[in-house]
């Protein structure tokens, strides 16, 4: 089953089915570890059958009030590009030690209002010259640190700014709409396979300028210990959403530009699909 937030209330994709359900908010639904339970009681008490899946221009990022987290250097891909962009100042040892370190990078991303949602525009900061998109899995993680879904998310990078110095990581990674998620949670009661795949593709002036993919097989941590190192000390009252990284990076001559269209693709989610301011 897939949950959609829209202008129209919540709705679920069950089975070819399309329902709109009377739950009084997302935050409801995900502060709890029975999510897919609740979703699918939803389903048969009160919900209204729809005749079509939603217009796309209804759909809307899937978050209530959760804070949104994010994971690094969890793929070697990864793991190479930061060395790449560090290396002139000096930081790029950083990156290869964090990779194989047992605690992982772990960092704040967004906070809800400043999360893209599906068709709205992401930005690029003003004061960087060097900026990606990074496809993630993005898990949903209930209050008592459960995995109880997943979705897609882009974490928007300056890559310049990161690379200058290792500190400016914040000013790299946080600033409004430098976050996207949607189009869906899907709600899932076991970890998806490692052959999932995820993809990444750019389209500017209507051609792909650039196409990559990667699979979960690659991630070198399990998304269980991300959330035990994320919830170490911490709480999160209406659960939160947590990005676990990215293998696919563009090489050093890509940046992304305005009207840039960004689609990442994920098995079994759905695709995401954001515009660059």
């Amino acid at each position: 089953m897939k949950l959609y937030k829209t202008r129209l209330g919540l709705i679920v994709e069950d089975g070819g089915r399309w329902l709109r359900i009377p739950a009084d908010s997302i935050d409801s639904l995900l502060a709890g570890d029975d999510f897919p339970a609740r979703l699918a009681a939803a389903c048969e008490e009160g919900a209204s059958p729809l005749g079509a899946p939603p217009e796309a221009s209804t759909i809307l990022a899937p978050i209530g009030s959760q804070e949104v987290w994010a994971a690094g250097v969890t793929y070697y891909r990864s793991r190479d590009a930061r060395m790449e962009e560090a290396e002139a100042a000096g930081g790029g040892s950083f990156y290869d030690r964090v990779y194989s370190a047992p605690r992982p990078e772990l960092f704040f991303k967004s906070t809800p209002h400043r999360v893209a949602g599906p068709g709205e525009d992401v930005r690029i900061r003003r004061d960087s010259k060097w900026n990606v998109p990074e496809p993630e899995l993005t898990l949903v993680v209930s209050a008592g640190g459960r995995i109880i879904g997943y979705t897609i998310g882009n974490d928007m990078s300056s890559r310049d700014i990161e690379g200058e110095n290792p500190l400016y990581l914040p000013q790299a990674k946080v600033y409004d709409r430098s976050c996207a998620l949607g189009p869906a949670i899907l709600a899932a009661s076991r970890p998806l396979e490692p052959s999932t795949r995820i993809r990444l593709e750019v389209v500017r002036g209507g051609a792909c300028v650039f196409d990559g993919s990667t699979t979960l097989a690659s991630l070198k941590r399990r998304p269980e210990e991300l959330v035990e190192y994320l919830y170490r000390d911490q709480s999160f009252p209406a659960g939160c959403f947590l990005l676990t990284g990215t293998g696919i990076v563009p090489g050093s001559d890509f940046t992304l530009a305005s009207k840039d269209e960004i689609r990442i693709t994920i098995d079994s989610i759905g695709t995401l699909i954001n515009h660059v301011a």
